[in-house]
């Protein structure tokens, strides 16, 4: 009875399908004469079916042709002015995304979005697993007056994923700079606390967010329940609030959640226990990294994995968490809060910073980190080195490069663990 729903009026398929019965009809037609005169050797009456023939393929051809027309305008998204050869090269792209790595990289902040916008050029088999701990800014803002978990890093997270436009990414990321109570804000952040209030689920808030955007892979908070970040300096002293934290511009000696007892998203878990590749890093090491990998669930959950576990390290020092630090520092707090197994190998980079940009960072108190290599290799870890710097203006990961580099180095290692 379906077939029939191909006949309703307005459709525009009937003059098609009559053509195609035609051609196929008189193509059929010059295929039985010509087997009743196969003995016979009248040129004219071959020449007669030859132009036939022909007649009857070019109808099948035009009518096949118009259908395929109809069913694609039919299926592409409205107002899409890619050609039907960038529709299918796009779609045979993400075909082969779809069977990429399975990577679940965790973080927050600036750190984590750099690096999934390189990530997503390799597979789409991507789990950015954030830390829910903000309390500055719209984020901040949001998370005292809405009473739910601070949106922005997830945001940044979803919109580094975006397959969307332009001007949907732009429109999540857009920031109000006026307005009483809407200074301040972004767009992104609104849109996701109003989806939460609305479908009264801040896990289903992402995810239609994540349609909206339609991203490649899955954003996830590390815990759904209200945490804080409490920091002890090391003369003593103890913070409360990741904002006040950093205001501080001490030197941090720990780093614990409030309460210590919270528990992990399962679907962080689940996408730590399937994963090929987990990579924490690069960001801030008290308030991005850790936060995430202090929640005992996953910290089990990354230790228990069979996935090839890598850390990227900063290239510069942050001031009031990091200061003085080298490499083997970043990785010796990381131990020293979970445990010595958490990573497989650490990825630096090699590339020089310009003098210029080095003495701009030295004016905020920042310096280039240590690159103590031989330490770390000392230790049993991997080091991986290259240049994955991208400086224009600031100093950065080229998401690009990096990316690039991880998965050449897995590819490497997986082949390996094959002979």
């Amino acid at each position: 009875m379906q077939f029939f729903k191909w006949l309703y009026p307005g459709i525009g398929v009937k003059r098609w399908i009559t053509l195609c019965i035609l051609g196929l009809g008189l193509i059929s037609a010059v295929a039985l004469s010509a087997i009743k005169t196969m003995s016979k050797s009248n040129i004219i009456l071959a020449s007669l079916a030859m132009a036939v023939l022909i007649f009857g393929i070019f109808l099948v051809f035009m009518a096949i042709k118009n259908m395929l027309r109809i069913f694609v305008r039919a299926l592409m998204p409205p107002h899409r002015d890619d050609r039907l050869v960038d529709i299918v090269y796009q779609k045979r792209q993400s075909e082969s995304l779809s069977r990429g790595p399975r990577v679940v990289a965790l973080g927050g902040g600036t750190g984590l979005s750099t690096l999934l916008s390189g990530l997503k050029l390799f597979t789409s088999n991507i789990t950015a697993i954030v830390t829910v701990t903000d309390t500055g800014g719209s984020s901040g803002r949001l998370r005292d007056e809405m009473d739910m978990l601070p949106p922005g890093d997830i945001r940044n997270c979803l919109v580094a994923l975006a397959d969307a436009g332009p001007l949907i990414r732009d429109l999540f990321q857009y920031r109000f700079e006026a307005g009483e109570g809407l200074s301040g804000h972004s767009f992104g952040n609104l849109f996701i606390t109003a989806l939460s209030k609305v479908t009264g689920d801040f896990e289903k808030a992402i995810r239609e967010s994540s349609k909206v955007l339609a991203i490649r892979g899955r954003v996830i908070p590390s815990t759904l329940e209200k945490v804080t970040l409490v920091g002890e300096f090391v003369d003593g002293t103890i913070a409360e609030g990741e904002t006040n934290i950093t205001d501080v511009q001490k030197p941090l000696s720990r780093i614990e959640l409030k309460p210590d007892s919270c528990r992990a998203c399962p679907e962080a878990l689940d996408a730590i226990d399937n994963a090929d590749l987990i990579i924490l890093g690069p960001g801030s090491l008290y308030t991005s990294i850790l936060p995430n990998i202090l929640i005992h669930d996953i910290c089990q959950a990354i230790l228990k994995s069979d996935a090839y576990k890598i850390y990227i390290s900063n290239v510069m020092t942050q001031p009031g968490e990091t200061d003085g630090y080298s490499t083997w520092d970043h990785l010796r707090v990381l131990m020293e809060h979970t445990d010595p197994r958490i990573v497989d190998a650490c990825f630096v980079n090699s590339q020089e910073v310009p003098p210029a940009m080095i003495a701009k960072y030295r004016e905020k108190g920042a310096n280039e980190v240590e690159l103590d290599l031989d330490i770390i290799r000392s230790k049993g870890y991997e080091v991986i080195e290259g240049e994955i710097l991208k400086i224009d203006g600031q100093v950065r990961h080229d998401p690009d490069r990096l990316s690039r580099l991880i998965f050449d180095h897995y590819l490497n290692v997986t082949k390996l663990a094959k002979v």
